[in-house]
């Protein structure tokens, strides 16, 4: 993998980790069309290093939010702040299942099916354009929104599956603020990345004794600093209700790969 690769698979993590486009999608589609040999060698750990760099870009922006989580569960009184830490902990679930005990079927899907993913991006645009025409409220996430949100994030384990436009969708439709619901999505997903991280590294998945690390630290900065400018927006965008754009941009980027992926 050289440079110019490490820099868009960075910025494409980046921006599409948090805009709800779909960044496994994207990545997807983008190692197909780049084509380069040496990617699929390479593309757990570089992945890994991605999704890291996103993740500690969340804890950037939302190092407030996460001292509170923490402040919750250390206290063990049931206030706002447990309550805020164990809806966390709910929403995780479903996601923490389909990780342990699907992870090789799921991971039979990242194989460069391009045409899949395309079909995934079209049902992320109708699951915007829903969230988009829903009603503004000022409603909290409960305990049994947090479970379904749960189960939408494991869902958008599937390539093209935006896992931030599905949350924020699903969020949304039941009713909840959105604002509370992007923030509730970008902090859900933090615990459920440094946890595959550590997985992957303390089980043997991943071998760096011959990995290049010039291209990882680009594409570690591209995605990091990407990532900081991606979630500050989509938190304005999603308080603006401008998700219908991004339900296009899905749609047509979608038609695209499925027409790719069919004259290939």
């Amino acid at each position: 993998m050289d440079i110019l690769d490490a820099i868009i698979l960075g910025i494409i993590q980046g921006l599409t980790e948090f805009l709800p486009v779909s960044s496994s999608g994207h990545l997807e589609i983008a190692k197909a069309i780049l084509g380069d040999d040496s990617l699929p060698k390479d593309s757990l750990l570089f992945t890994v290093i991605l999704h890291f760099a996103t993740a500690l870009s969340t804890i950037v922006i939302f190092r407030k939010d996460i001292g509170i989580i923490l402040k919750g569960l250390f206290q063990f009184k049931w206030n706002e702040e447990l309550q805020f830490s164990l809806k966390i902990i709910l929403s995780m679930l479903p996601a923490t299942f389909i990780g342990l005990f699907y992870e090789e079927e799921l991971e039979k899907l990242f194989g460069g099916n391009v045409l899949f993913v395309g079909a995934m991006l079209i049902i992320t645009a109708m699951l915007l354009l829903l969230a988009d025409l829903s009603k503004r409220t000022l409603k909290n996430v409960s305990f049994s929104n947090a479970l379904v949100i749960g189960i939408s994030q494991a869902i958008a384990m599937l390539p093209g599956i935006s896992r931030s436009g599905a949350t924020i969708s699903t969020s949304v439709m039941l009713g909840n603020d959105k604002s509370k619901a992007a923030r509730f999505s970008f902090l859900m997903v933090v615990p459920l990345i440094l946890g595959k991280v550590a997985k992957d590294i303390l089980g043997g998945e991943i071998s760096i004794a011959s990995a290049n690390f010039t291209p990882l630290l680009i594409g570690f900065l591209a995605a990091f600093i990407s990532g900081l400018f991606a979630c500050n927006l989509m938190i304005k965008l999603v308080r603006k209700s401008k998700l219908k754009y991004f339900s296009i941009y899905c749609a047509v980027v979608g038609t695209i790969a499925i027409a790719f992926s069919l004259l290939n």
